[in-house]
């Protein structure tokens, strides 16, 4: 009769974790592809080796940028893949605005590609309205998509008008320039037809102009500029105001809990 063997267990040691990666989020392949999308657009319109360095150098920041904007969400809604094709067009004008300051060329397909991104600025707030998927972050990822292609279309206007039209796309950027010394400018505003108006003449006066069929461009462009200072001095002055009001506030109250008559 055999014996039975005590079953011999083994000794419970330190438990090795085997680090599973986390999946890629949606959201990172959708801003990969149109980041892929951006360099093969560019390389389509054959616009040199500078301009070339500008769109590979471009979608790169933009894909950047944006991966860490959205880090917080899994995938990009409806409005947002609008938006980003915007950005991709206004990619292809930066490269196409790169090389003509330095080689020149003609100007057609530039002017086509910023008017395509100006009507798509009119269509991703009625996709996110209609699907319900109206953000904060999709209103800014909106609003920095027209500055940077006022900024950019700034920079073509200026070799014809002079180097004064480069105020129009930096302005945006001083701003928030200026937020960084002076926090009070961080505060929200409330929306306003004028704030979006202004935006959207900006970009078409400044497609015209870049065209170089309008008559008295530089007047155009000036008007222009006028319209957008004012509309940021508006905004400053209203930012000043509210800030203003609850400094007083904050000192008010401080003096009825440190003044020992008011206790």
């Amino acid at each position: 009769m055999a014996v039975p063997r005590p079953v011999s267990r083994p000794v419970p040691g330190p438990v090795l974790r085997t680090g599973r990666r986390r999946p890629l989020a949606w959201r990172s392949w959708e801003l990969a592809g149109a980041a892929f999308v951006q360099v093969a657009a560019v390389a389509a319109l054959r616009p040199g080796a500078v301009g070339l360095a500008v769109g590979i150098g471009y979608a790169l920041a933009a894909w950047g940028v944006l991966e860490f904007a959205f880090r917080g969400r899994r995938a990009l809604g409806p409005a947002d893949h609008v938006t980003l094709a915007r950005v991709v067009l206004a990619g292809c004008v930066a490269a196409l605005v790169a090389e003509r300051l330095v080689h020149g060329g003609p100007v057609a397909v530039l002017v086509a590609l910023a008017a395509a991104a100006l009507v798509l600025d009119g269509v991703d707030g009625q996709v996110a309205r209609r699907t319900g998927t109206s953000s904060g972050l999709g209103a800014r990822f909106d609003m920095e998509a027209d500055a940077l292609l006022i900024l950019v279309l700034s920079v073509q206007v200026a070799t014809v008008t002079g180097p004064w039209a480069l105020a129009i796309g930096t302005m945006r950027y001083a701003f928030v320039a200026a937020a960084w010394a002076a926090p009070w400018l961080r505060a929200p505003l409330p929306p306003s037809f004028a704030r979006k108006a202004v935006a959207v003449v900006q970009g078409v006066v400044l497609t015209a102009a870049a065209s170089g069929a309008v008559p008295f461009a530089w007047a155009l462009v000036a008007a222009a500029l006028a319209l957008l200072a004012w509309s940021f001095g508006r905004d400053v002055l209203a930012l000043g105001l509210r800030h203003r009001r609850e400094r007083g506030v904050r000192g008010a109250r401080r003096a009825r809990v440190l003044d020992p008559v008011a206790r």
